[in-house]
This record gives structure tokens, C-alpha cells and sequence, in this order.
């Protein structure tokens, strides 16, 4: 660090971070003729959109990190729409998950598949709960009618949103008066937003339930390329996403954000900044009280976020058969009384709360990366206590925490990977025999990788106090300054953070991008776009220019020493 950084070069902005927020931003920008520098602290691209790799001998290993299924992925679906817009629509290929079953829902005495379709999932659960049947088709009319106002244009009429958006889910079963076995049922889509009904706004459940109600999909090739398209287009419009390159602050003057001086102590300008960091670390961290109404500071110190995820990656030496759906598995019908026993750092006795299970395998069978063939490539997922004392330590590895090596956190993480894999047996049959590669990651890996506060995947908890109006805005309140991502207005997720992206952009440029793509405006020109590599690694492309060049020099070099002298030498 050095006290007095120089300036080595400026850019028309500049943006922290590289999840799908700052990448669709940055894409954005790009497109009206900014020259936008993307800059990410960890060797990869992607933030939650990311995927990792392991070797085992001959064989090779590929994890998703956060992309397990999307929606909106057909004609005139949002994910589509913004690709297309971008020049890059042609490169996205999603593949859908069985329509008839997208998700599975293992109970002790039945199991339910969740169909694409309003009418057809309200039909599905009045088949199981005959009795509900008058509260089931309440519920859903206006879980399906606040998800459709909530797209409304300005001025239109939202008289059930209005009336329902902000109140707790759980008003909305009491009135409806569902059994308690309907109301889990209903409730299932909470482990995509880690919120008990009591504590979590009607908006984002019937937001959840409409996303997927047109199908589930997942990219081909894996979560990777979303970025790696994204980084094509902010390549090919004059940007540039730049890894290992931490930054240190925002440079504050007269008021204004005028750049960042990265942690090496190199300062790079820019008349505007967006920070897709953490939202409680941007203020905090890299802007810095000084800088903020004292209210602002407060509120990003004290909203809640909501609970962390632990993810266990498995790889098993044989083919495990069924259809494209994921699974579900619950060991009973609670729902709030599970998320107070989470709140208050503690994980249920004897079984986990749920146990998701996603198989990339069946979701991405061509894709080679996953595993070798005759293989089967699935992770388990469920919700982490609340806080750091459950895994035996005081502070987070964001704020310098050590972790890893702790007694206390390796016997939990054990403890909690053996429940999961009990758990999914129960949805795929015995396969624990079977393993070759195990791994868990816990709220403290999320966090040592993405900074998150509290190693939250999901941000800000999504209750009525914290959601739509109630989140941060895209502008703030230091001119020149914004925020984009999942603890922002538009919400967590790929998909609340790509259209976030696409707002905070409108936002800058004073004009609505979102209205001009779904009006089917090219705002990049796909020819503009360089044709990639027949060896195209979404991969290595999401190091970004930089990095992707000296690992082509490093690799050289190894390839010219294995050679050895050739004959004129």
C-alpha cells in the first residue's frame, strides 16, 4: 500500500465485483458506449454463477456453485430477452427439466412432483389434499394474480398486490385456512429464499412460484456460462473484467465517488462507480461512515440477512436412473418452528431441515466437465444455523476469521454432510457405497469466496420490512455511486440480479433498457461479438483478458520445457 497512490489509468466506470449483477451492468453500460472496467478479487469471474473443478487422478470433477435451475428461459422470457438484447442469445442454450415434475417432494407418507403451470400445480394439490380444496384455490389465485401485478406498468391497476404484497405469507394461509400439511407443501419454495412463512413477504413467494411456472431450465455447459457470455459481450463493446484485483476503497472526493484504489495500492478513475460487493461491506468497508448518513450506515449494520447454505458435491460411480427433476426431501410438516430452531443457531435434532438435491448429470448429460461416464454428478443442499458459534467460531474469514482447520467446524461440517447424504438416500436409493468424491462448503466457504455478510447466498432477509421499497435502491445517496445485487431492490437470485443489472443500468443511462429489450431491440450487435474457439472453456474464458493471457504464457512455457530442445537448438 503506499500513501499517496498514483493514477495508472480511467475508465467511464468502474464496477466491483463480477456476479451476474456487475456483469450485466457492465454489458449494459457497454452497449451505449461506456468503457466499463469489471474488477473481481478472486481468480474467477461469476460470483455466484461460478463453478469449480477437481481432479482425481485421470479423472475430472465440475461443481456448480449457485445455478441449479432458472426460469424464463423460453420465448419472450426474461433470461432470454436480456441475452438476445446483449448479442449473445444464439450462445445460450438452456435445457428444460421435466415439465411434468421440475421438483420432487419427498414427505414420510407421500411425495408430490410440482408441475410447470398454475393450473396444473393448484390441480396437483387439490389431488393431494382433497380437503384443502377451497383454501389451495384462494391461495394460488392470489399467489398467481400479486406474481402478474407485479409486473404492471406504472398506473395500472394492482388491487390484490396492493393489498397482499407486503404482508407475511403466513396471514395469507391463516385467512385461506390451510391444513398445516398443505401449508408446508405450498411453502416448499422457501429453501430458494431461506425464509419461514411468519418472517417472509407474500411479493417474494408468489415472485418465486411465477418464475417457474412457464418451466425450469439450466444453462448447458453449466452456470459458467452465463458470466463467460456476459464477459463477450463487455469484452467486445470495449470492457474489460480484470481478476485478482481486489479493491481496497472508494475514492471519496468533494462528495462524489471518483474511482477506487485497489489493495496494491494502484488507484483507477472513474465518474462513476457500482458496487455489485456486498451491500453491508460496501458501506461500510469501501465507502466508509465518513461518507454516509449516519441512518444509511445503521441500516446496512443492522438488516437481517437471511440464513447461510451448506452444499455437499458428490460424485458416485454409477448411474443413478429417474427424470430430470430435483428433489425435495423433508423429514416432517414445520416451517416456522424449523427457521426458529435455525435463528437461533441450531440445527434440528437428528435430521436437516430439507435436503435439496440438484443432479447435474441429468440436467447436463453431454456436458463432459461433470464427470466420467457410468458416473453421476449431484449436490445436497439445506439451511445453516444462524451465526458463527455453531461452527465454533467468532468471526467470519471476510473480517480475517480462521476457520478450516478447527476442531468444532470440522466436526459440524462432518456431522451435517452425513445427515445430507442420509437425507437423499431417501429420494435416490443407496448410493453412500458408491462415492468417489465428497466435499462440503458451508456459509464460512460462501463467505470466504464472495464476502457475503454471514456467508448469505441469498442477501437481505426478504421480509416486508426488507423488501421492494425497503431494500437499497440502485442510486445512493454519494453521487456517482451505486449498488447492484442480491441485497438490492430487485431482489437475489440470477434472475433478481441480471434484471437488477439491466435496472441499475436504466437507471444510469436515464433509460429503460428493460422496455427496449423485451421490445426486441439489439443493443449489441451479435456480428460485433468475436466467434469463440472450437476449445471455448467458459472456464478459463471468465478469467478475463488479463489473467487468461498469462495462463496461456505460463502453460507455453510448461508445454516448450516438456518438449525440450528441438532439432535446431
Amino acid at each position: 500500500m503506499t500513501d499517496t497512490p498514483t493514477t495508472a489509468e480511467s475508465w467511464d466506470a468502474v464496477v466491483i465485483g463480477s456476479g451476474p449483477g456487475g456483469l450485466t451492468t457492465a454489458a449494459c453500460l457497454g452497449s451505449a458506449g461506456k468503457r466499463v472496467l469489471v474488477l473481481e478479487a478472486h481468480d474467477l469471474a461469476g460470483g455466484n454463477a461460478q463453478v469449480f473443478r477437481r481432479h482425481h487422478g485421470e479423472d475430472w470433477y465440475e461443481f456448480d456453485v449457485g445455478v441449479h435451475y432458472i426460469g424464463e428461459c423460453g420465448p419472450g422470457g426474461l433470461f432470454t430477452v436480456i441475452f438476445d438484447a446483449l448479442g449473445v442469445g444464439d450462445r445460450m442454450d438452456f435445457r428444460p427439466l421435466d415439465a411434468d415434475g421440475f421438483d420432487t417432494l419427498v414427505y414420510p407418507d407421500f411425495t408430490l412432483r410440482v408441475p410447470a403451470g398454475w393450473d396444473e400445480y393448484r390441480d396437483r394439490l387439490v389431488d393431494q389434499f382433497p380437503n384443502d380444496r377451497a383454501g389451495i384455490e384462494r391461495t394460488l389465485a392470489i399467489l398467481q394474480t400479486v406474481a402478474a401485478e407485479a409486473r404492471s406498468l406504472p398506473g395500472e391497476d394492482r388491487e390484490t398486490y396492493d393489498q397482499w404484497a407486503l404482508r407475511p405469507l403466513s396471514e395469507l394461509f391463516s385467512e385461506c385456512e390451510l391444513s398445516p400439511e398443505a401449508c408446508a407443501v405450498l411453502d416448499h419454495w422457501s429453501g430458494l429464499y431461506a425464509g419461514p412463512p411468519e418472517q417472509t413477504a407474500t411479493a417474494m413467494h408468489a415472485g418465486i412460484i411465477g418464475h417457474y411456472m412457464n418451466g425450469a431450465f439450466y444453462p448447458e455447459g453449466g452456470g459458467q456460462m452465463i458470466p463467460a457470455r456476459l464477459i463477450e459481450v463487455i469484452e467486445a463493446v470495449g470492457g474489460e473484467v480484470r481478476c485478482l484485483s481486489p479493491v481496497d476503497r472508494i475514492v471519496i472526493e468533494g462528495g462524489r465517488a471518483v474511482g477506487v484504489q485497489l489493495e496494491n495500492g494502484e488507484r483507477i478513475d472513474a465518474p462513476m462507480v457500482v458496487s455489485n460487493a456486498d451491500y453491508r461491506r460496501t458501506m461500510r468497508d469501501l465507502v466508509g461512515g465518513e461518507h454516509l448518513n449516519p441512518a444509511t450506515l445503521a441500516w446496512a449494520e443492522d438488516a437481517t440477512m437471511t440464513l447461510g447454505l451448506v452444499c455437499v458435491y458428490v460424485v458416485v460411480d454409477i448411474e443413478i436412473d429417474g427424470p430430470n427433476t430435483n428433489y425435495f426431501v423433508f423429514p416432517d410438516y414445520r416451517t416456522d418452528e424449523v427457521y426458529a430452531e435455525l435463528d437461533e443457531g441450531a440445527l434440528p435434532a437428528g435430521e436437516v431441515p430439507f435436503a435439496y438435491v440438484a443432479l447435474a448429470s441429468r440436467k447436463d448429460p453431454d456436458n463432459s466437465e461433470l464427470c466420467p461416464p457410468g458416473h453421476t454428478n449431484f449436490q445436497i443442499m439445506t439451511l445453516a444455523p444462524r451465526g458463527y458459534d455453531y461452527w465454533g467460531v467468532e468471526k467470519g474469514p471476510a473480517d480475517g476469521g480462521r476457520y478450516r482447520r478447527d476442531d468444532t467446524y470440522r466436526e459440524r461440517k462432518d456431522d451435517i454432510t452425513d445427515r445430507l447424504i442420509t437425507a437423499a438416500e431417501k429420494a435416490l436409493g443407496p448410493f453412500r457405497d458408491h462415492i468417489v468424491h465428497v466435499e462440503t462448503a458451508t456459509p464460512l466457504s460462501h463467505e470466504r469466496y464472495t464476502r457475503s455478510s454471514e456467508g448469505t447466498s441469498y442477501g437481505y432477509m426478504h421480509s416486508p420490512e426488507q423488501l421492494g421499497p425497503n431494500r437499497p435502491a440502485f442510486r445512493t445517496e454519494v453521487d456517482g455511486l451505486w449498488v447492484v445485487g442480491a441485497n438490492t431492490v430487485s431482489g437475489h437470485g440470477i434472475a433478481g440480479a441480471m434484471s437488477g443489472g439491466v435496472f441499475c443500468a436504466s437507471d444510469i443511462l436515464d433509460r429503460p433498457l428493460i422496455i427496449e429489450m423485451y421490445m426486441g431491440e439489439q443493443l449489441v450487435d451479435p456480428a460485433s461479438i468475436p466467434p469463440e474457439a472450437d476449445d471455448f472453456d467458459p472456464v478459463e474464458y471468465c478469467r478475463g483478458a488479463r489473467l487468461r493471457g498469462k495462463r496461456a504464457e505460463r502453460a507455453e512455457a510448461q508445454r516448450a520445457l516438456r518438449r525440450g530442445p528441438g532439432p535446431a537448438d
